[in-house]
């Protein structure tokens, strides 16, 4: 039995080195490229948080297992196609696009392995560590740029919306403010996508390490991207008065590009309470179902 179970992981680590394999080179380039890569600086770190929450629920992943050919040979196959289809292709996409289907492969493929040599009940299982490996899958390039002018669109309206709570003078021409001094622009490198993806990546952990219920995890994740914006309206106009009143030179200093940490304090900060609200009132939900 023992030997049984031995070849069945080892099956799964030959394909889990494949995928790994398949993936390693375009998602090395793409941190090698200029363009994009500072979005993606998280992907190495999904696969470990994957790997930990597969192995601290190991139990109950893995007390039913069983082979299943059915449902894991054709989704292998199908990231397999996957994969050659984006090396065909490849020529005609840029290193975001390529990189995104290659990545796509790769996650398809060990979810076909996985289901292949445990089953289906051991991958409903381990539904949240699997479905986690598509964050490692990078956005493509279309959607990127609506996500980013959305997010630049909304940290333009909470910018608006504390400048005007500081009394501060100013006049507004869309994404540019002018102020006495100096005029700021939240230009598309303002948007935050960095800081968001981040944040959104941390609320569905913390979702699943804290509530139970599926749309309050989901609520969790999606609130996330309004604190994202208003976190970054507060960068935003933090640095615009310290450039204002303080030091125009702020504007161009390594505050400005690589200050985002004690920001990003802040917008987890701002998710605690909401995260509290939502554990407290799965309590309270349990306690009323005793007391009926």
């Amino acid at each position: 039995m023992r030997e049984y179970v031995n070849q069945r992981n080892a099956f799964f680590f030959i394909f889990f080195i494949l995928a790994f394999l398949m993936a390693y080179g375009p998602i090395k380039a793409l941190y090698n490229s200029s363009i994009n890569s500072e979005y993606y600086s998280h992907i190495v770190l999904i696969p470990l948080v994957s790997i930990y929450f597969l192995y601290q629920e190991r139990r109950d992943i893995f007390a039913e297992k069983e082979y299943s050919y059915l449902v894991g040979l054709p989704l292998l196959m199908i990231g397999v196609l996957l994969f050659f289809g984006g090396r065909f292709y490849g020529t005609q996409l840029n290193q975001n696009d390529f990189t995104a289907i290659i990545v796509l492969s790769a996650v398809v493929v060990i979810h076909g392995a996985f289901i292949f040599c445990y089953g289906i009940q051991a991958f409903k299982a381990a539904l949240f560590s699997l479905l986690f490996l598509i964050f490692m899958i990078p956005l493509p390039s279309a959607l990127m740029d609506g996500i980013i002018y959305a997010l630049q669109v909304g940290s333009t309206e909470f910018t608006n919306v504390l400048l005007l709570a500081t009394g501060v003078p100013f006049v507004r021409e869309g994404f540019v403010f002018h102020l006495p001094n100096i005029s700021v622009e939240v230009a598309k490198q303002c948007s935050g996508i960095r800081s968001g993806l981040a944040l959104l990546i941390t609320a569905t952990v913390a979702g699943h390490l804290f509530l139970k219920t599926g749309w309050k995890k989901v609520l969790l994740a999606l609130v996330s991207i309004p604190i994202a914006m208003f976190k970054n309206g507060i960068r935003i106009v933090t640095l615009t008065l310290l450039g204002a009143y303080v030091d125009p030179r702020i504007l161009q200093s390594d505050l400005h590009r690589e200050g985002g940490i004690p920001f990003f304090i802040v917008a987890l900060l701002l998710l605690v309470p909401v995260l509290y609200y939502l554990r407290r009132s799965e309590g309270k939900g349990a306690r009323d179902k005793i007391q009926q």
